[in-house]
């Protein structure tokens, strides 16, 4: 078994041995026929893609020649029309040339012209001047005056013509404007003051506490005076006790303060106990009282004249008016008054009414803290509607409703006018004796200061005043400056309230003896 074995694979050797090298050269043969055929369609490949490209090269060098072509033509007529311009503007250059040389040759003659005619005119103008100087020389001779002499002499005669015509036109001027501005100020005031019902008594402040008997007084000052240095400390007010019978006086500049110590003294009257505590809780229910009160009548004010809005410093400032009063009459019943006239004058003249009137209400702010600020009412009354972010209108409506800035809007005007129609109705407010006495004697003493004046008199409680002239040097025509004159300088040099009439008069007497 093991022989055949072995027999087999000796043949199995023997046959691979003859075999293997047949089947190499087989493959090679079989290679190199396909290396051959592979070499030869590569060639046929390559043949046809050189033929090709040459074909692409033809056609790709046939376009570049077209388009150069193409080209050529468009910038050759390009250039034809460039050159048709050029040659149209040379010729038009060329025109304007021949213009332009053409008016400067005229000019040239016009100079020309003009140069002989200059000189022409000024030996004119010499010989005029020459003329002249003759017939003045001669009008000298025969007038017997100088040139001088004859200006100031027409001067005069042109001043006195002036002066007649100018006094004249001023006159027919003022006439026809006062009886317009008049008659339509009038109409406007009456409608707007007959709709406004308000007090016509001024108001008094009363300082004066009653007494029960005269035994109070010495309660009220306690022992050794401790009673009334203790009221007079907590309110900061004088006690005024005299002989006075069943009466005490009490002295504050501050209204509020004195107000507090009237009610906290009648408090004490009406309850009997009266020592110093009893004094300060007495003291404090005033102050709390008066501060409610001060509250309920900025916010009358504010509810009458219908003004919302308002800060409550503000409403709190205004009912502070309510204890303070000047030249008699109350400032927040003025305040009122000035807030329905101001909207009423507002409502006549078609100018915003709200804004008129809250104007109107606060423009006396100041009146009420002017004895604890420094400065004027009107400076205290701008520094307090600035604080309190009132409108650019109303602060400048309260800087000018006393003159102090140039009112530069119509509700300034309404305000100034609501202003001065409460203040000066009859019976609004006291003036003192001698003040009015001073004013009618400087007002008299004003208008005597004019040249040609020789007496003058306050009339009608300072609302006229008449002057007499010397007619031997106040013309007829002059006695119309002369009244504007007196007017203006009243306005700028005095205060009054209303309007004064200055009434100018002239008597001419002529003397004669019949013997």
């Amino acid at each position: 078994m093991l022989h055949y074995v072995i027999v087999g694979v000796i043949a199995f050797v023997v046959s691979a041995l003859v075999f293997f090298p047949l089947g190499i050269h087989y493959r090679k043969t079989v290679s190199e026929k396909e290396i051959s055929s592979a070499e030869e369609e590569a060639k046929r490949i390559i043949n046809e893609s050189i033929k090709s490209a040459e074909n692409k090269k033809r056609e790709v060098l046939l376009e570049a020649k077209e388009e150069i072509l193409k080209a050529r033509t468009e910038h050759e007529k390009e250039v034809k029309e460039r050159r048709a311009d050029l040659q149209k503007q040379e010729r038009r250059l060329q025109q304007k040339e021949e213009s332009l040389d053409r008016k400067t040759d005229m000019i040239e003659k016009k100079d020309e012209v003009l140069s002989a005619k200059t000189s022409e005119v000024e030996q004119l103008q010499a010989e005029i001047r020459g003329i002249k100087q003759n017939q003045l020389d001669l009008l000298e001779r025969i007038s017997g005056l100088t040139i001088e002499d004859a200006k100031n002499y027409l001067i005069h005669q042109l001043e006195s013509e002036v002066t007649h015509e100018m006094a004249m036109k001023i006159k027919e001027i003022e006439t026809r404007f006062k009886e317009e501005s008049d008659s339509k100020a009038r109409e406007i005031i009456s409608l707007a003051i007959q709709r406004c019902a308000a007090d016509h008594v001024a108001e008094v402040t009363v300082s004066v506490v009653p007494l029960p008997n005269d035994e109070m007084k010495g309660r009220i000052i306690g022992r050794e005076g401790r009673n009334i240095r203790t009221l007079e400390t907590l309110t900061g007010v004088d006690l005024i006790i005299d002989d006075t019978p069943e009466a005490i006086t009490i002295s504050c500049f501050d209204p509020v303060r004195r107000e507090i110590a009237r009610i906290a003294l009648e408090k004490l009257i009406t309850d009997g106990r009266i020592h110093p505590a009893r004094i300060e809780e007495m003291v404090e229910k005033a102050r709390r009282e008066v501060d409610a009160t001060i509250k309920a009548e900025g916010e009358r004010a504010t509810f009458e004249t219908g003004i919302h809005g308002l800060h409550p410093e503000i409403i709190k400032l205004l009912g502070r008016q309510r204890y303070r009063t000047s030249y008699g009459q109350n400032v927040l019943n003025h305040s009122i008054e000035v807030a329905h006239v101001a909207g009423l004058l507002a409502a006549e003249v078609g100018a915003d009414i709200t804004l008129a009137k809250r104007a109107g209400l606060l423009h006396d702010l100041g009146k009420a803290v002017d004895h604890e600020m420094e400065g004027s009412h009107v400076t205290i009354g701008v520094e307090l509607a600035k604080k309190y972010r009132e409108s650019n209108e109303v602060v400048h409506a309260i800087h000018a409703h006393h003159g102090d800035v140039e009112p530069q809007t119509i509700i300034a005007c309404l305000v100034q006018a609501a202003d001065a129609v409460s203040a000066a109705r009859p019976g609004a407010r006291r003036e003192n004796l001698e003040n009015y006495i001073k004013r009618l004697e400087k007002l008299e003493e004003l208008t005597g200061s004019f040249a040609g004046v020789e007496k003058s008199f306050a009339i009608q409680a300072g609302r006229e005043v008449r002057i007499m002239v010397k007619p031997e040097e106040i013309s007829e025509d002059n006695m119309i400056l002369l009244a504007r004159d007196i007017a203006k300088k009243i306005e700028s040099e005095l205060d009054y309230p209303g309007q004064i009439k200055v009434h100018v008069l002239r008597e001419t007497k002529v003397i004669e003896y019949a013997k």
